[in-house]
């Protein structure tokens, strides 16, 4: 007994900084194992998503009533979910966004390890608030040939397709070669910026960036009570952003939350992380919640 006693006693305890590393690193796992899930249950959300968007434009452009269908309704569930909850659908649900967090960190492996780079490549962060506008004009192209009848003509363009196709392991490209070197080229780029596609060309972004966010429903930070001088959240943030108090930005924010996790005050925080007293349970209640109204939409794959 006085052996264990003393063991226990002679074991370490862990500073402020180490228990809140300790953590960052749990959460970091949790949301790989997240991501994981959703990236093989529900590959194809987004573009059910995007889908009901094109749908609406659709119906618009040629003077017919709104209908409801299951397009429209994914679509319906990702805005309120996004209202509620922030972008969680972007850092931790989308294919897309696993797949860019996949390449860009096999990128920093190759580079670092295998090329022997001090400092990898990189998309220069100057360019990053212009190229976050580019999903804006995406956005708005996509809609306008759906609403003038004219998407059919760029289908064979389209990357997400042959996405989904590979998801479906499905590799007869016949007539969607164009869309497999557009899908090549955002592989590229996801090597050399964070989230490049969620940044710069996910239109399902661009119109989650443009919802009305109620103040609860973002991560919020108080400036009063920041270290001078910290930048943790920012130097960590894959969007290049810092949370404003005043929202500025904040729209392009998408949901991953490790800012949160490395804050050395813990001054970063949403309603429901609130009331949990943590991001841990957050993700979970959150996770389960979209997992279930993805079965209940027919999203799910298995299921």
């Amino acid at each position: 007994m006085d052996g264990r006693t003393t063991e226990k006693a002679a074991k370490p305890t862990l500073t402020p900084a180490q228990r809140k590393k300790r953590q960052a690193k749990r959460n970091a796992i949790l949301r790989a194992v997240v991501q994981t899930v959703f990236f093989f249950s529900m590959p194809g959300a987004f573009v059910a998503g995007f889908s009901g968007a094109k749908s609406l434009a659709r119906a618009i452009g040629a003077g017919q009533p709104l209908s409801w269908t299951g397009f429209t309704a994914a679509l319906a569930v990702l805005c309120v979910f996004t209202i509620l909850f922030g972008r969680f659908f972007c850092g931790y649900v989308c294919a897309f966004g696993s797949l860019g967090d996949l390449v860009w960190r096999l990128s920093g492996l190759v580079q670092t390890g295998l090329l022997r780079r001090k400092k990898r490549l990189r998309l220069p962060e100057r360019f990053t608030p212009w190229g976050q506008k580019l999903k804006y004009v995406v956005l708005a192209g996509l809609l306008l040939l759906s609403a003038l009848g004219l998407e059919g003509r760029v289908n064979s363009f389209s990357p997400w397709s042959v996405f989904s196709f590979f998801m479906a392991l499905r590799f007869d490209l016949s007539g969607y070669w164009a869309g497999f070197a557009v899908l090549l080229l955002i592989v590229i780029g996801m090597a050399f910026k964070e989230r490049f596609f969620c940044q710069f060309l996910c239109p399902m972004g661009a119109i989650f960036s443009l919802l009305p966010l109620p103040p609860f429903a973002s991560l919020r930070r108080d400036p009063e009570n920041c270290i001078p001088r910290c930048q943790a959240c920012r130097m960590k943030c894959p969007v290049d952003i810092k949370l404003e108090p005043d929202g500025f930005r904040n729209g392009e924010c998408i949901g991953c939350e490790r800012c949160a996790d490395v804050c050395p005050r813990s001054n970063l925080t949403r309603w429901d992380r609130r009331l949990l007293h943590g991001g841990a349970a957050s993700v979970l209640i959150r996770a389960g919640l979209f997992f279930a109204l993805g079965v209940w939409l027919g999203l799910c794959r298995f299921l």
